[in-house]
């Protein structure tokens, strides 16, 4: 999560317009790790406290993570007065004092580090026993305006990859020794948006941002372009959850 590698300085500004995590998901991460209120989640590149903030709600504390100046600016605005922790760091470098976590976090985030160092990093600050969790929202790419947005990405960026942030984490975290079995499970969610805001989040999708270089604001033109006459989208998630406790 190093931030000359994934620069998030430009996308802060709309990355509150996309779609929250499935409560399903975290409600069923929360009922299998069973963190102990007494101490905080570690919410590692905690962004603008897009899993933070419905981790506050359900009564933990967080320390949050962020290593982007503009994003953890949001964050902060987005939590004052709650029970959070802000600091500067990275996956492999957070910053935090060993054992100082029952569950640690990765909404969206886990995909831009280097995964190996990242779970070393997890296995230093959790508690004896405790619990790694990543996790990401995935657009269904059968909903008719998703195929229109890809139709519209690979009409410019033929060689689009997703990214680690579609692969299966098991054989990652299991390769690291230090967990048992991971599990994995979803949940499914609808984010209803106005149009405009449907583009922000657009301009906040780091992955595409970099493959698509100088084409980025031609391809999110061309997505807005498609969709013209909408008022309103209702975008299909799922949310995909990997969680390990530490041997």
């Amino acid at each position: 999560m190093a931030e000359n590698r994934w620069d998030y300085t430009e996308l802060a500004k709309h990355y509150d317009k996309r779609g929250d995590y499935s409560d399903e998901a975290l409600d069923q991460l929360l009922a299998i790790t069973r963190p102990d209120l007494e101490y905080p989640i570690a919410d590692i590149g905690a962004g603008t406290g897009k899993l933070s903030r419905p981790l506050l709600a359900r009564g933990y504390r967080v320390l949050a993570v962020e290593p982007n100046a503009a994003m953890r600016e949001c964050g902060v605005r987005n939590t004052v007065g709650q029970s959070i922790t802000w600091s500067v760091g990275t996956g492999e470098r957070t910053g935090l004092p060993a054992r100082c976590a029952e569950l640690v976090t990765f909404g969206s985030s886990f995909n831009v580090t280097d995964r190996k160092a990242t779970l070393k990093e997890v296995a230093r600050i959790a508690r004896p026993r405790g619990w790694f969790a990543c996790m990401w929202n995935h657009r269904d790419l059968d909903d008719d305006i998703q195929r229109l947005c890809e139709q519209v990405i690979l009409e410019h960026l033929p060689s689009y990859q997703y990214g680690s942030r579609r692969e299966d984490q098991t054989d990652v975290i299991r390769d690291s020794g230090l967990f048992e079995e991971p599990r994995a499970f979803e949940g499914r969610t609808v984010h209803s948006m106005p149009l405009a805001d449907f583009m922000d989040a657009w301009r906040s999708h780091a992955t595409l941002q970099r493959q698509a270089g100088a084409a980025f604001p031609v391809i999110v033109s061309g997505i807005e372009a498609a969709l013209k006459g909408r008022s309103k989208v209702d975008v299909p998630y799922t949310t995909r959850v990997w969680c390990a406790r530490l041997k």
